[in-house]
């Protein structure tokens, strides 16, 4: 058994009594030289939270721009514009790829884009009012935190006025991109012309209020110390205590390949596989009781490591990421159908389910 080979660690103990582990306890967790026993205690207490089911969503992802007026290091998807590969799409484009979309079964659209220098808020208000005119089944979820605060400082609108009209145009939810770590320390390492931590947390929270719920992201394995990670969860976990906003909690690896980080050398390789567990493992006991799903996002550590990670502490799959294009940016194959995840779930023992975007199930296997 567990509590047998487990060796004087008071943060184990505490997860596994179901209280909320403390900064101090984060720290020991991934300062641990035994990710078998961290591991194994995250899989216990996903079991006992969320059960057996592997959820996963039949999601396609759009990326309207890759024009951005932020120039982050860790990036590289966005371009300046005098690319031969820049773009940003009509309204006939986006309806198009949306269409062809609904025709492979997705049942939402994931929609993120560049820091655009110039497009306006009606570019978004109707970007949403034709995918919800031709297609009312489809669940929109769009623009990160980031993404809103950019426009809201670009069009001199408050936040909450844009994501009300966003809202009555048809956003559904929000995705949790842009977070990347919380921590100004790092946080001003690995982004450029992007918000603080402090005015994402700010932003989501109002979005949260007017009943917009989120994912919540985090990016790891660049040059971060393990107090980023740790200070990241817990604003996490305290925003949520707050709100009860979030949907999910994503752990994003950091893909390396074109990135700035690689071109100066800060970053000479990606996190280990046993890194990538712990890290997994950490979200689920550090956000236990508060934030139950835990998401591994298998585009990033491809599809044998996320599996593993499911016996971590995880307890879903994000989804299908048709059309994803900012890890394909890094180096990364983004595709899969609802039949191959499934089967990912099966061949681990678990129970599959396709959910919605709120995590509803609507189909198991």
């Amino acid at each position: 058994m567990l509590r047998d080979i487990i060796v004087d660690s008071k943060a184990i103990d505490r997860a596994l009594a179901g209280e909320e582990l403390s900064y101090n306890d984060g720290l020991e967790l991934i300062n641990s030289d035994n990710q078998f026993v961290v591991g194994a205690t995250a899989d216990l207490v996903r079991k006992k939270l969320v059960g057996n089911t592997v959820t996963f969503a039949a999601s396609y992802y759009m990326n309207y721009t890759n024009l951005c007026a932020a120039s982050c290091q860790m990036c590289a998807f966005y371009r300046k514009g005098d690319e031969s590969d820049a773009y940003t799409l009509t309204p006939e484009q986006i309806e198009a790829r949306v269409a062809a979309a609904k025709s492979m079964g997705a049942t939402e659209v994931h929609i993120v884009g560049g820091f655009h220098p110039s497009l306006q808020l009606d570019y978004y208000e109707n970007m949403m009012r034709i995918i919800k005119k031709n297609h009312p089944d489809l669940t929109i979820k769009a623009f990160t935190a980031a993404e809103i605060f950019f426009l809201s400082k670009l069009t001199k609108t408050s936040v909450k006025e844009i994501l009300s009209r966003l809202k009555s145009a048809g956003l559904d939810s929000m995705p949790g991109g842009g977070a990347e770590l919380f921590h100004p320390d790092i946080r001003n390492q690995i982004v450029r012309g992007k918000c603080s931590g402090q005015e994402w947390l700010d932003t989501i929270e109002q979005a949260h209020n007017l009943g917009i719920k989120s994912n919540v992201t985090m990016l790891y394995g660049h040059i971060e110390k393990p107090e980023h990670i740790i200070d990241h969860l817990i604003k996490v976990r305290e925003l949520q205590k707050k709100t009860g906003g979030f949907i999910t909690f994503i752990p994003l690896k950091f893909s390396l390949d074109n990135t700035e980080l690689e071109q100066k050398h800060q970053v000479n390789h990606e996190s280990s596989a046993i890194y990538d567990l712990k890290i997994i493992a950490l979200a689920r006991l550090m956000l236990a009781g508060h934030l139950n799903n835990i998401s591994v996002y298998w585009v990033a550590l491809g599809k044998k490591l996320a599996q593993v990670a499911l016996s971590n502490g995880g307890s879903d799959l994000v989804g299908t990421a048709f059309s994803e294009e900012i890890y394909r940016a890094a180096g990364k194959p983004t595709h899969s159908s609802v039949m191959e995840l499934a089967t990912m779930v099966k061949e681990i023992g678990r129970a599959p389910a396709q959910r919605n975007t709120f995590f509803e199930v609507l189909r198991t296997f």
